[in-house]
């Protein structure tokens, strides 16, 4: 049995690695790629996929947006999440909003086939880190964190605000204009009941949504 994988991801050295990486692999074939939201619904309405992996961080809407819209439309999908965030930050959210698995991107080479592999078998692919985290939210009574009201797209920018990144950087990371991002740092503000870019720069740090600085 061979089964057919979509890369996305807007960077293409990540796309040409796992080109490499799947290549001795004879069962799985890579074909399609896309760098957006609009790419990936265009490619699995015209191609048959049996997994999607996908960066994370999208151009335009969030990556979780997309495996969402995915979820909807092509249910039978299984889609494997890619990040460079701290699992903690993102990998909870993902698996609740119906990712297969969730991987770090700089994982060896050997785990991420080992998660392609568990994913097409129908199964979920978490770390032990990742699955003794989501054990915890089943055990012990939870206690909701002013974050977890914010939409995907301000979740991202806030953990881009705590890595220290100004207005100008988030936009060009996420391919929007300034004044959207301001807009969404003002909605962040509202939100989280802050006044100023140096307490959700705390906050972050304090919550971990990022990784602590060496």
């Amino acid at each position: 049995m061979s089964f057919s994988l979509l890369i996305v991801d807007d960077h293409a050295l990540i796309r040409q690695g796992l080109h490499k990486l799947l290549a001795s692999e004879r069962d799985l074939h890579i074909v399609a790629e896309a760098t957006n939201a609009a790419e990936v619904l265009d490619s699995l309405s015209r191609t048959k996929v049996d997994l999607v992996i996908m960066d994370i961080n999208m151009p335009g809407q969030s990556g979780i947006e997309v495996l969402q819209d995915i979820r909807k439309r092509f249910p039978k999908v299984k889609v494997l999440m890619l990040s460079m965030h701290p699992e903690e930050t993102v990998a909870v959210r993902a698996m609740k909003a119906g990712a297969s698995g969730y991987i770090s991107k700089d994982s060896p080479q050997e785990e991420l086939l080992r998660a392609i592999r568990k994913v097409l078998s129908g199964s979920r692919y978490v770390s032990q880190k990742l699955a003794d985290r989501l054990a915890e939210d089943l055990i012990e009574p939870q206690v909701t964190k002013l974050h977890e009201s914010l939409s995907e797209r301000e979740y991202e920018v806030l953990c881009l605000i705590g890595k220290g990144m100004t207005v100008s950087e988030i936009a060009k990371h996420l391919s929007l204009s300034v004044p959207t991002i301001t807009t969404y740092r003002a909605r962040i503000l509202q939100k989280m009941k802050m006044k100023t870019t140096a307490e959700l720069i705390h906050y972050a740090i304090r919550h971990k949504l990022v990784e602590p600085l060496e």
